[in-house]
Parts: C-alpha cells; structure tokens; sequence
C-alpha cells in the first residue's frame, strides 16, 4: 500500500469515528479515486458506508415523558397480584374484604381434636357416673353454640333413668317430655337415631311441648342417642334459641362429642362396677369373720338384707363395713 493510499484511509477511520457533523457520505475523492475503489480498499458493503455499518439503538424517553419519534417506549413489568388472573386462565381465590378469609360455619378440626380430650380428662376424672354425666351436660352446653340447655339421660336394667342438665334455662319443655313420655330425646333413646327439629313449637309430633317451647322461647332441638356398652341406653338433648334448628357442621361435632362420651361413660361404669364389687367382697370378708360361714352364705346374707331393707346391695355392703369399722375402734 503506498503512502497516499495510507493517509487517505487514516483520515476516513478518523471521519468514522468522530462525532458526525454531516450526515453526507464521505467524499470519495479523498480515497484518490472511485467510490467502488474506496470500498473495495476498506473492505465496506458496496453501498451505505458508515451509516450501514454503525447501528445506535434509541434511547428511552425521560421519566414522566411521553416518547417521541424514534424513542422506544419503557417496558412495563407484568406484575402478578392476588386475584389477577395467571397461567391457565384460573383465578386464584380471593380473600375477603379487610384482608381475612371467610372463617368456616363449623369448628375447625384442631378445635374439635381439642374438645374430645377435655371431654375425655373430665369424665375419667369423675368419682361415679352420676357425676360423669353431670361434667358430661356442662360441657356439652359449652361446646356447642347456640345451646340454651342440654341435658343426658341413661336408662339403665331394672332402675329409674339417671339424669343430669347444664341449668334452668328451658328446663319446663325438658321435664314436661319426661313426664309425658313423649319428645325428641326419648324417640331418639328408642329409636337409636339423630332426631333434629328445626321449630319445636311448630312440631307436631309432640304437641305437648309446643306451648311450653314457646314461653321458654326454645326453636332448635337435636338429640343424640347414647349407647353405653353392657349398661344403659340413652341419650343426649341440645335445645337452642335459633330458629333453624342446629347447623349441619355444628350437629356433626355435637355426634362426635356423643361418641366420645358413649366409650367414656362405659369406662366410667366399668370402673364404679370394679369399686362396687370390692366393697361387696370386704363385706363379704367381715360377716364370714363374724359369723363363721362359708363364702357363699355371706353373699347370700348381703342379697337378703338388701331386698328386705330395699336397698342396692353395694349400699348395705358400705354400711356393714362402717359398722364393722365402728366396733374395731371401740
């Protein structure tokens, strides 16, 4: 390359990269020749010269700008938020206003896990089942909303009912079934099935307690029955003062605290009978050593004198044992 043709080319590398004042293409004269020449030489496209082989991409326009022309509009981030819509077109739930979910109509099941094992502490707890089924309605009347009274009832072989109640309130319509032999609770121990009245003052199947659920502004009514293994039957009865009777998720935690208290009040009674046997056995124990019989006679001798003086034969058994105790110390 001879000199000429060096200098020539030095000053258009110089012309490229300087800031262009000109927008007109380089003058090919100053190559000393052709603009083919000149192209050729450097190595460049055939046409278009710097402006072909420099591209400046546009800038953005200013913060708070609109674009003019030639300037490229920001791009705007997709931002994805609670309750827009995302991939497969679902929309995903959306909480309620103030930023919480909608709280469900039943108690949630930790919540009801923890019911049954304070159930569970209370009535083992108990000294005899009387006792038992007294924690049993308190309780009850607690766990369920709504309840204005609840009551239990264990019929057991050959004895009276046993009874227990949470209070006063609606206490006329819970004795007056009792007394007439007709309601919700006792269909439900003869029947062995859930028995729910949505307005028990406009209830015809019991036309006695129609009056008096009205005066003690009682509506709702569900009994569950109770089956207590090798002892009693019965059941237990939620009164409420909502129109409506009882919520269906609320009813199934009320069945689960009945279910529950089906397997306590049988250990309950397991428990009384292993206490009661005892006692009758050191009773047993003590007319042998006064008497001097055999074992049978004395058992023989405790069910005589508990059907002469009509007493429970674990009744005269504790007696004779203080008796005995009595005279020892003397």
């Amino acid at each position: 390359m001879s000199a000429p043709q060096r200098r020539a080319r030095r000053r258009l590398a110089s012309r490229l990269t300087a800031p262009a004042t000109d927008p007109s293409p380089a003058d090919p004269s100053l190559l000393g020749g052709t603009p083919e020449a000149a192209d050729s030489l450097l190595g460049a496209p055939a046409r278009g010269g710097a402006e072909a082989a420099v591209s400046v991409a546009p800038l953005p326009p200013e913060p708070g700008r609109a674009p003019q022309d030639g300037e490229l509009a920001p791009r705007r981030r997709r931002r994805r938020r609670n309750g827009r819509r995302g991939r497969g077109g679902t929309r995903p739930s959306v909480p309620a206003r103030g930023g919480r979910a909608a709280e469900p109509a039943g108690p949630h099941p930790v919540e009801v896990a923890g019911l049954l094992h304070e159930l569970t502490e209370r009535l083992l707890g108990a000294d005899d089942v009387r006792q038992a089924l007294d924690r049993l309605a308190a309780f009850a009347s607690g766990a369920i909303p709504g309840t204005l009274r609840c009551s239990v009832s264990l019929i057991g072989e050959g004895g009276p009912p046993t009874m227990a109640a949470s209070g006063v309130q609606a206490a006329a319509v819970d004795d007056l079934q009792y007394a007439t032999g007709e309601g919700p609770g006792l269909d439900a121990a003869r029947t062995r099935t859930v028995v729910t009245v949505h307005d028990l003052a406009a209830d015809e199947r019991w036309p006695e307690l129609t009056e008096q659920a009205g005066l003690d502004g009682v509506h709702g009514v569900a009994a569950i029955p109770l089956d207590v293994q090798r002892s009693a039957v019965g059941a237990i009865t939620f009164f409420t003062g909502r129109p409506g009777g009882v919520d269906p998720e609320v009813l199934l935690t009320a069945m689960a605290v009945a279910n529950q208290a089906e397997l306590l009040l049988g250990e309950v009674h397991r428990r009384a009978g292993l206490r009661e046997g005892a006692t009758v056995d050191r009773a047993a124990g003590v007319i042998i050593a006064q008497r001097g019989c055999g074992v049978r006679e004395a058992y023989d001798v405790l069910r005589d004198t508990s059907q002469r003086l009509g007493l429970p034969r674990e009744v005269v058994a504790e007696r004779l044992i203080a008796a005995a105790a009595r005279n020892a110390d003397a």
